[in-house]
């Protein structure tokens, strides 16, 4: 007994302790158990029936808790203290009213709302008890109530006082511990957070507007005078060259909800913070304060490093351009003289040399090719490639890097499929840059395409774009070296692929065709070919010529130096090599 007596003034649960629940109904059958008894000791007096049928309604709510046992919900234990509003006011009405002896009982309501211990039922027991007050002044103003005699009055004061401080004290008691409880465990809480906030390693601070510390929690970071940040402020705790950016920071915050800054603590400039800034729902400003000297430092290695090899970049850059130059001057003279000596323009030379300038003439041509190549990407990457814009008909300079290639493309067995609209094309761009494009793109399909095989150029239009698309039966690009392909220097296959360039061609070509605004798409099936496309948006805004694509008749066996007059009319043709 003594332990569940414990066990239900301390709140314990448990095999030996009272649920919240189960403390409810003991409670309310604690009541009408003593209304019981106080009914059999008034029957010995003998007492009135009004008398009897008070002790009787107010035993009734505390027998109608046993229902939740069966079912406890919120609607549930709320009607159940308007039972107890009820039966207090017939019991109040039926003993005289305010001035009766079971006047205290008009509090019953607020005393049982006391024991389910929920705020809403507290209220609304309060209230119904006030209404019960009310009603008990009014009938003993009204007068004709039955009022006991003095011995039925003295034993329910009696009984009334009693039931009432002795229910009420063990309805309130546990309630109090349990609010004294979640007020402890509130404040353990709001200890252990402190502790967590002061221990933590970063600084948060609560500041207003103008900068102003208001409070502070945690570890000061290294370099940081805590006594300067509270007394002047975060303005006066940073370094006076970065007090403008930090004030710049606050009215972000305050304008925008939230703000980062970083910055050099007064008097310490080897040190660097980076401060965090919201701001609340109550329009202080909260930040957090961190060492970032180590950061800082990698970011500015990091800068510095980018700046280096920016510099070392373009000085690169210069002299590739200016070696280019150098370089190409004296070898168009030993081309040019290779050249002579190969067409034997003065007389015949003995068999060897004859051989000997042509190699001299090839290896000159190709070292010329990459310098060129080499001197236009170095303008590119210096920036200082300007676009010569033109109006012109841009099948005629894809026709010129066709005529062009011939040569190299029946050395080496390989036909060339061209297809182009018969009427012409005009567009608004650089008529070299254009050129160049094809010419680059011809020139790398020859290079890696076996004997034998094909190359089709296709020259087509799009709204306002001009799509140029060389497509070849070579090696083929390998899917882990497509995202390489088109970056400076960039090459794939095999050392002996790589030696035929410098990885420049399909750079210069994605450079120029994004400097016309275009783009360059590659698509590549390893040992079946490679298609490139380029689309170039600068279709002229003159209308075409509706004439319709006519069949052109090329003679094969033609000598492939000589330009067949079918060309002209840029219709269909194939250039093949001699059988």
């Amino acid at each position: 007994m003594r332990a569940s007596l414990k066990a239900y003034f301390s709140g314990d649960t448990g095999p030996s302790g009272l649920t919240a629940g189960l403390r409810v109904i003991v409670w309310h059958l604690g009541w009408a158990g003593c209304q019981l008894a106080g009914l059999l000791g008034l029957l010995f007096l003998p007492a009135g029936p009004f008398v009897l049928l008070s002790l009787l309604a107010m035993a009734i709510p505390g027998f109608a808790a046993i229902t939740l046992m069966f079912r406890d919900t919120p609607p549930l234990r709320q009607a159940l203290v308007w039972l107890w509003a009820a039966f207090a006011c017939i019991a109040v009405t039926l003993t005289g009213g305010i001035a009766g002896p079971l006047a205290v009982w008009a509090a019953m309501p607020l005393g049982a709302a006391v024991v389910l211990n929920q705020r809403r039922l507290i209220t609304l027991g309060a209230t119904l008890s006030l209404m019960n007050a009310l009603i008990a002044i009014m009938i003993s103003i009204g007068g004709g109530i039955h009022m006991p005699d003095e011995q039925e009055s003295f034993w329910l004061s009696l009984i009334a006082v009693m039931t009432f401080v002795l229910g009420v004290s063990v309805a309130l008691l546990p309630a109090l511990r349990s609010r004294s409880e979640r007020a402890d465990d509130a404040e353990e809480a709001r200890a252990r957070l402190m502790k967590i906030i002061t221990e933590q390693p970063q600084l948060i601070l609560a500041f207003d507007e103008r900068g102003r510390v208001l409070s502070a929690y945690g570890e000061a970071p290294s370099g940081l005078d805590l006594h300067i940040l509270m007394q002047t402020g975060l303005y006066g705790a940073a370094h006076p060259g970065d007090r403008q950016a930090v004030a710049a920071a606050v009215e972000t915050a305050v304008a925008h909800g939230r703000a980062e800054i970083g910055f050099a603590p007064h008097g310490a400039m080897d040190h660097y913070l980076y401060l965090s800034m919201r701001r609340a729902s109550d329009d202080r400003l909260y930040g957090a304060i961190r060492d970032g000297s180590l950061q800082h430092a990698r970011e500015a290695a990091l800068e510095s490093a980018r700046a280096d090899a920016e510099a070392l970049n373009q000085g690169k850059t210069r002299f590739l351009a200016s070696m280019s130059h150098e370089l190409r001057t004296p070898l168009n003279a030993v081309i040019g003289f290779s050249d002579i000596m190969r067409l034997k323009l003065f007389g015949d030379l003995p068999p060897k040399y004859a051989d000997y300038a042509q190699l001299i003439w090839e290896s000159g041509q190709h070292v010329l090719d990459m310098i060129n190549d080499v001197l236009d990407m170095s303008k590119i990457e210096a920036q200082r490639y300007e676009l010569t814009l033109e109006s012109f008909d841009i099948r005629e300079p894809v026709s010129q890097a066709l005529r062009l290639m011939r040569s190299a493309a029946h050395d080496r067995g390989i036909d060339i499929h061209s297809a182009m609209p018969a009427h012409a094309l005009t567009v608004s761009a650089d008529k070299r840059a254009v050129k160049q494009i094809a010419l680059n793109l011809l020139s790398n399909a020859v290079k890696f395409t076996p004997q034998g095989g094909s190359i089709r150029l296709t020259l087509t239009e799009t709204g306002d774009a001009v799509d140029i698309s060389v497509t070849d039966t070579g090696i083929g690009i390998a899917p882990e070296d497509l995202n390489r392909i088109g970056q400076p220097y960039e090459q794939a296959g095999a050392p002996e692929q790589k030696a035929m360039g410098t990885g420049l061609g399909l750079s210069i070509v994605k450079a120029m065709a994004h400097m016309h605004g275009g783009q360059m798409t590659l698509r590549s099936t390893l040992g079946e070919g490679t298609e490139v496309m380029v689309r170039l948006p600068v279709r002229a805004a003159a209308a075409a010529t509706d004439t319709a694509p006519q069949a052109v008749s090329i003679d094969p066996l033609k000598d492939h130096n000589e330009t067949p007059e079918a060309l002209k009319g840029f219709g269909e043709f194939v250039i093949r090599p001699r059988p």
